[in-house]
Order: structure tokens, then sequence, then C-alpha cells
């Protein structure tokens, strides 16, 4: 099969599965249900691995004309080129083993075939997405993903605060595609096209300054991405994610909605690059984000939390290269943490799944001997994202900071400070969960076991990937590196625009970079080792906490900030609102209306007494009535 015919295939298989399940997947059997929804995603892969093998040019694929005017037409199109179908690599791949996993963790609940559907269209949303061939189909895409993540984080609605996490992430999703719609305006204003290929030779064989539009609809589409991928000011809703299961918060964290945002402004490279203000604003909010979200980590003793934050500071160092211009070490760094990221929400997972849905890991420890599996696998995703020689985020990591040193100096120290900070709470999540002795309940050390198969085979396989995803950018190893693969995208699609403004740093000095990382990563873990591995140290309650720490704990007061500033305001506005408009104009508008009604009936009711004389009374009035207007009409 041809590319052509390939790529619609990988896009409608995980709908199929989604319509399957949702017509009849409450009258399946649950293994059934897992089995046609985990399916589809294992055959997506499949074929997104032979496109991925046959892609040796960018392939447009048209489907239907959408819509269609004299001066503008819009198409449903899909484009394989190499950015789309890396990316399917990475939703796909990583889509499959979230499925695989739920099968497993969501066994005994209630609303399984409701879950797989979900979880089948938000890979389905997500796809479209990375191979839309505009950016109207990236924003179809863009909210299937938003809405399917609103059902997904909700999902257990019983609970209220579930519901009240999931209403967060949608309001505050809402803000950031308001400002991702007026950039698309502004494109379609200006050049008339949404197409990638039509606006990518528009922009860059330009005569004419275009310096003034592209800041305008660059800053609008990065307000978009940053509240997609969880950056200052839009970035409280991801924590609160946490709300949904663990398998929604993998799939969220590591393979579709955080890696959307990122995923936009890759693609729309060119505008960025014409944009150095916002390449700017990008670089310094994605610096500020990594660093807070750190902060906030150290003291988080939900396991969910601490990952969710971690997730928002590498977010940030993904933001603070794409100001910088390496567009290849970014995406290397997405295909990197949707490994370890997955391998580290999915233990998480399985944590909470022998801990009898305990999150706390002050009532964890101990745990290495009781679930070995899961143990080593976390141990290997938390040396991952903490920068451990050799392993696929040291290689991915470096890079970024290697980039950040050619930069400037600051920038590489702020960046090192926030790998060091992303080690120690990591370390220190590792260490409390799984070292010392074991504090839960009697009844949860008796319940504490291993997840069958299903759970801990896509942790074996994600734990491999964790290990040795870093070949994945070394020259020579292997035919299509990824520097080599992106440099397709980068050079070729935008032929004429210079897109790399700071190279990192080859032989000597990057050597000695590489060995800074590598003894600050060894260092912290001996650190943690004997603080809160040897000593068997605990978090203390939030109450005991003081200064930074206690300021870590309530997450840096973001929450009460915008409570004060927003929330509030808004609340205020909104009661004095229904007071004076719908109360008093409205509500009186509408009694006026019913008493006018009202008043004209007892008006009309007094002419109908019940008795006859009256009536032909009447009935004289209005014939001498009829005769003096004929008469009138007649002479007059």
């Amino acid at each position: 099969m041809s590319v052509a015919q390939l790529v619609p295939l990988i896009i409608l298989l995980p709908l199929i599965g989604a319509l399957i399940n949702g017509t009849v997947g409450k009258n399946l059997p649950k293994a059934v249900v897992g089995a046609i929804a985990t399916g589809v995603m294992a055959l997506s892969f499949g074929l997104a691995l032979m496109v991925f093998s046959q892609l040796d040019k960018a392939v447009e694929i048209d489907l239907f004309t959408m819509l269609k005017t004299e001066t503008f037409s819009l198409h449903a199109r899909l484009l394989a080129d190499n950015l789309s179908v890396w990316m399917t690599l990475i939703v796909t791949g990583v889509g499959t083993l979230i499925h695989l996993f739920s099968m497993g963790y969501m066994k005994h609940d209630a609303g399984y075939y409701k879950f797989f559907v979900y979880l089948n269209l938000f890979i389905f949303a997500m796809l479209i997405l990375v191979l839309g061939s505009n950016y109207f189909m990236l924003f179809f895409g863009w909210e299937g993903v938003g809405i399917c993540s609103y059902l997904l984080i909700g999902f257990w609605y019983g609970d209220f605060k579930n519901t009240v996490a999931a209403r967060k992430a949608f309001i505050m999703n809402r803000i950031g595609d308001l400002g991702l719609l007026i950039g698309l305006f502004l494109l379609l204003f200006n050049f008339g096209t949404l197409e990638y290929s039509e606006l990518s030779a528009a922009i860059i064989g330009s005569k004419v300054d275009l310096s003034t539009i592209l800041c305008g609809v660059t800053l609008c589409l990065f307000i978009g991405a940053t509240g997609k991928s969880a950056q200052i000011p839009l970035f409280t809703w991801l924590p609160d994610a946490m709300a949904g299961p663990t398998p929604v918060s993998a799939l969220i964290h590591a393979a579709t909605m955080v890696t959307a945002g990122i995923f936009l402004v890759v693609r729309s490279n060119y505008m960025f690059e014409l944009a150095p203000m916002t390449q700017d604003i990008m670089l310094y909010i994605g610096l500020a984000t990594s660093i807070v979200a750190a902060i906030i980590a150290m003291r988080q003793n939900d396991i969910k939390k601490v990952l969710a934050y971690s997730t928002v500071s590498q977010l940030g160092m993904l933001f603070v290269a794409l100001g910088m211009g390496a567009y290849t070490a970014a995406m290397f760094h997405v295909t990197t943490h949707a490994f370890f990221k997955a391998l580290l929400f999915l233990g998480s997972g399985s944590v909470i799944h022998a801990m009898s849905d305990e999150q706390d890991i002050r009532q964890m420890g101990g745990l290495r001997k009781k679930i070995p599996v899961t143990h080593i696998t976390f141990l290997i995703g938390t040396l991952a994202i903490s920068g451990f020689p050799l392993l696929s985020g040291f290689y991915s990591k470096d890079e970024i900071i290697a980039h950040a040193f050619t930069h400037g100096t600051w920038l590489y120290v702020a960046l090192m400070a926030s790998a060091a900070l992303t080690a120690v709470y990591m370390f220190r999540l590792y260490f409390v969960t799984f070292h010392g002795s074991f504090r839960g309940t009697h009844d949860q050390e008796h319940h504490l076991h291993e997840g069958p198969p299903s759970m801990t085979l896509p942790l074996i396989i994600l734990a491999i990937l964790s290990v040795f995803g870093g070949i994945l950018n070394l020259p020579g190893v292997w035919l299509h590196d990824m520097a080599h693969w992106m440099s397709h995208h980068f050079e070729h699609n935008v032929a004429g625009l210079n897109l790399i403004k700071h190279t990192a740093p080859e032989g000597n000095m990057a050597l000695m970079l590489m060995i800074a990382a590598s003894v600050m990563s060894l260092v912290i873990l001996v650190v943690c080792w004997l603080v809160y591995g040897k000593k068997n140290s605990v978090p203390v309650a939030d109450a005991q906490l003081k200064g930074w720490e206690k300021w870590s704990a309530n997450k840096l007061y973001f929450d009460e900030l915008y409570n004060f500033l927003f929330v509030r305001p808004t609340e205020w506005l909104s009661e004095k609102g229904s007071h004076y408009f719908e109360g008093m104009f409205l509500h009186r508008s509408v009694v006026g209306v019913g008493q006018l009604i009202g008043k004209s009936g007892d008006l009309v009711r007094k002419w109908q007494t019940g008795r006859t004389d009256s009536y032909i009374l009447w009935m004289v009035f209005g014939l001498i009535g009829l005769v003096v207007y004929f008469l009138i009409y007649k002479y007059y």
C-alpha cells in the first residue's frame, strides 16, 4: 500500500474502535472491549511504521473540499511529512502501550467500555491535529483533544473535585484557544489561506516586511500553545487534571495533549523565526515555567502531582529550546520525554493500584520488595528524567542545555538549575516511595501486589525505550538518526530560511558540558540517597512546613492568586449582573407582560356579565355605530 492509502487508515482505525465500543461495547465482555480498543491502536502504529519506512518526500492526501468560493477554498487534506510522521509514531506507539495498561488498570471500573471509547477518540483527535495539512485541520483536532480531555479528566464525575478539575482544564484551555483562533483569523485575513505549504511559500518568498503581522500572529499562536502545553500563566489546570484515571494522565502528559502546543510552534517555525520578539517572550516564559514548576514539585506529596509538575517543568524547557530555534533538539526531547513520562505515570498507576488507590507518598515506603517490576522500571524512568548518564533523557536534555550555553551563560546556568531541581524532586519521590519501611495501613500492606501482565509489559517496554531512546539522535547508529530526519523538514520544506541561529557546542566544550551534567546528576543521586534513602527521611506534614517549603507545598499560591484576581471579580460581576439585569430588568419585563395581560383580561371580563339584556344593549350600540360609520363614509 502507498503512503496516500496508509495515512487515512492510521486516523480511521482509532475512530472505528471508538464507534464499535460506543455502539455495542456495553454488551461485550470487558476483555473484548479492551482488545478492540488496543488492537486498533496497535494496527495504527504498525501502519505508521510502514509510512515511516516508505516516506521519502512530503505527501498530501486530499479527502474532500469543505468550503469553496471564488477567492477561498478550505480542504480536508492530510500531510505526511517528516514532522507529522514522527509525531504519529509517538502518538500511536505510546498510545498503544497506554491502552494495553488500561486493560488491567480499569478492569473493575463500571465505565470500562466508555473509558476506551474516550481513549480512542483522544488518539483520533490528536492524529487529525498532527496529520492535517492546514491550520483548520489542526484546530479541529486541537478542539477534539480538548473535549476528550474534559471527558477523561472528569471520568469519575461522581466525585465533585473531579468535575471541578475537568471544568478548570476546559476553561483555561478555552482561553488559550481564543488566542489560537485569533491567530488563524489573522493568517486568513492577511494571506487568504490556512494551508501550510501555501503559507510558507507566501511568507518566506514575500518581498514585503511582514515582521509586524507575524509578530501578532505568532504571539496569538503562542497563547494557544501556553494553554495546551501548560505554561505560565495557563499552567495550573494540568496538575489538577490528575483527578482523572492514571492512564489518562499518562496519555495527556506523554503522547497527546501537552505536546500539541510544542507541535504547533515547530510546525510554524518559519513564522517564529521571522518574529524574534515572540521567540524571546517564549524563551523567558518557558524558563520561568520550568523553574517555578520545579520549585513547586519539591514539596508535593501526591505521587501524580509531583509527576504533573515535572511535566510542566519539562515543557518549559522545551519552550526554551523553541525560543532558541533548536527545533530538532526540542523534538528529540519530546520523544524521550514521551517514553520516560509515560513510564513514570504508568508506574505511579501501578503503585496506586497496589496501594488500594492511595496516592500520598508519605503513606508508602519499602515498595521495592513488594512490586519489583514497578520498582525497577520506575527507577529507570526516574534516572532518565533526571539526566542520568547514557539514558535517553541525558542525551535530549543535554542537547537543549548545550544550545543554551551558546545562547548565553546565564541561560545555561538557569537551565542547569532547573535540571538539578528535577533530579532532586524525582529522587526524593523515588526513595520515599520505594525505600525505607512501609508506612501505610495493615490492609494496604496485605493488599500489595504486582499488576497483571497487561500492566507490567508496557512498563518493561517503556523502560527499554527510556534506556536506549537516546540512540534515536546519535549519528551513524541507525539509518535515520533524528537530526538527519528532521533536517529534511526544516531545510527542504522551508528552503531559503536559516532556521538555526545557535548551534550546540562541539568537541572538547561539548564533552565538558556533558561531564558537568553527568557529575551533577550523580552528586544529586548520592545526596538524595543519604537524605531520603539511607536515613529513611519522611516528608513532614504540610502544617509543619515553613519558609520556601510552605510556599512550595502550597503551589506558590497561584490558585489563590488567580482566585483573587479573576475568579472572585467574575463571580461578583455575575452576581451583580444577575441581580440587576436578570432580577430587575428581565424578571420585571416578563412579570410586567403577564400583569398587562392579566389586567386586560380583567377589563374584558367585566363586559361578560351573563345577562341577555346587557348583550342586547351592546348589540344595539354596535348597530348604531355601524350605521354612523357608513353614513359618514358615504356623505363625507
